[in-house]
């Protein structure tokens, strides 16, 4: 894992606490800004199916 051009919402300002991603081929890193040695990582494909389902409510069960 090289360098790796991570990127932050917009909407996240200056805040510390942010989720930050990187695309590396056909893989997708994931980490939180404020512990980035933790790194989660996952296919394009299977990151679309899961933003798919949040949007569709599949997962709003965890939560109430």
């Amino acid at each position: 894992m090289g360098n790796l051009d991570w990127q932050k919402s917009s909407y996240s300002g200056d805040a510390a606490d942010c989720v930050e991603v990187a695309s590396e081929g056909e893989l997708i890193r994931i980490r939180e800004s404020d512990d980035p040695a933790v790194i989660v990582t996952t296919t394009k494909a299977k990151l679309a199916a899961w933003l798919q389902g949040a949007k569709a409510g599949e997962f709003d069960h965890f939560t109430a």
